[in-house]
């Protein structure tokens, strides 16, 4: 068989890597889980028309090719699909399971997704997002929209990372301001304003006028509005400043406020209100969030979402949500990229157990289960070799303590510092920082 070769979007961390990703994971599952965030996951697969029904996002979806006939199935082969977010299939999962749910509902997920899109780095095709949403049926008050800047606050905050800062927008400003200056096609002037980062406001006056039917005038007022930024609610007088005047607008205004205010109330310099967050995805109706990393701004967003109204919605049944998605394996590929995160040990073992030798092992074992039965992460010696090869064994993985049992009373060694003592399997355990890997 040849070498494989790698197949690039595709990651595949090593153990110490892996370690490091499930004690990210670990975090932030328990920081949703205070803010009363119950768990769910969804299929992988959608029906294609589900996935391609908000936005435009065809190029990014996988479809599933069928290897046999299914005459029980959809019709054709490309008509499901692997998830690309997790916002639409928790959308369609609220709209199949309204009749069991309780709202307004509560919920984060972490899963897997696929995304068609070319590889570089910190984008990848195959990646783990975490996410939580709100929905309520009918009606979702705004506050819930000022909630999702401090759930992920404090989640990051909870990790070994650079601080991060979330841009806001709320596209009721968008939408308003482009009507209020004639614009009669606000979507495509938002997508427009949306990729300002990426080719430039004189690129972004050219699609303004392409696609939104933008004047020079018209071009210019979208690039002045996008320029507003500012971390506290002053923003709001800038808008303003620019005398365009919409009802909507004065909506977007009020909401985005509040957002500020909240965040600043809970950790200052969480938030910044920045106008040309935009959001490429049509679904979003509300507030919008990036989140740049310090020291990583050239990356782009590795935490977005927004506010939607009608994505969860079926003939006059309406369940209005908010949702914001961390973009775990992206920040992860970045930090990693950057040497940025280590672990103590490439393995979660903290103790190996010598063995004498072969018919004495059940003797180690008993050690090793008595180890475990109160939480220390235990192995048995793979071999009977001398002592010192065990001992470089544990060395090479990375484990700090060797356990050696003997009839005259067992001993335990820091190989580390070399420090050697008497211990007993039933009550010795390590130094808190030792019993597990450390990430930092």
């Amino acid at each position: 068989m040849s070498k494989p070769t790698p197949i690039s979007g595709f990651p595949e961390w090593t153990p110490a890597q892996r370690m490091i990703e499930q004690y990210v994971l670990d975090r932030i599952r328990a920081t949703f889980e205070l803010y009363g965030f119950a768990p769910l996951e969804t299929r992988a697969v959608e029906p294609l028309d589900q996935l391609l029904r908000k936005g435009e996002t065809s190029k990014e979806v996988y479809l599933i090719r069928r290897l046999q006939a299914d005459t029980d199935g959809p019709a054709g082969d490309d008509a499901l699909g692997l998830h690309f977010d997790l916002t639409v299939p928790f959308a369609r999962y609220v709209l199949e399971n309204a009749g069991k749910l309780q709202f307004p509902f509560r919920r984060y997920q972490i899963q897997k997704v696929w995304r068609g899109e070319r590889p570089q780095e910190g984008r990848y095709r195959e990646f783990v997002q975490a996410d939580i949403d709100i929905v309520d049926r009918d009606t979702l008050p705004t506050h819930y929209e000022a909630e999702m800047p401090l759930v992920i606050g404090d989640a990051l905050r909870s990790l070994p990372i650079p601080p991060v800062t979330i841009q806001v927008n709320n596209r009721k400003i968008c939408e308003g301001f482009y009507r209020g200056i004639g614009l009669t096609d606000p979507a495509a002037a938002l997508r427009a304003v949306d990729r300002l980062d990426r080719v430039g406001p004189a690129k972004v006056a050219e699609l303004l006028a392409e696609t939104a039917g933008a004047s020079e005038a018209q071009a210019k007022a979208c690039l002045a509005l996008a320029e507003i930024s500012a971390p506290d609610a002053s923003f709001a007088d800038a808008v303003r400043a620019l005398g365009v005047t919409d009802p909507m607008l004065d909506e977007g205004i009020e909401e985005l406020v509040r957002v500020v205010d909240t965040a600043a109330a809970h950790s200052p310099g969480l938030c910044v209100a920045d106008l040309r967050i935009a959001r490429g995805l049509d679904y979003y109706t509300g507030t919008v969030y990036e989140t740049q990393l310090a020291g990583y701004e050239r990356f782009g967003s590795v935490c977005s979402g927004g506010r939607y109204d009608n994505l969860a919605s079926s003939g006059n049944v309406r369940f209005p949500g908010v949702g914001i998605s961390i973009g775990v394996t992206r920040l992860l590929g970045l930090l990693f990229g950057a040497g940025a995160l280590s672990v103590s040990r490439d393995v979660p073992t903290c103790v190996l157990v010598a063995v004498t030798n072969e018919e004495e092992r059940s003797a180690s074992n008993a050690v090793a289960e008595a180890l475990r039965s109160r939480g220390v992460p235990t192995e048995v010696s793979p071999s009977a070799a001398k002592f010192g090869k065990q001992i470089r064994y544990a060395e090479r993985r990375g484990i700090p303590y060797v356990w050696f049992p003997a009839a005259e009373g067992d001993q335990v060694k820091d190989i580390r510092s070399g420090e050697q003592v008497a211990a007993a399997a039933g009550t010795w355990m390590p130094p808190a920082v030792d019993l597990k890997p450390l990430v930092s």
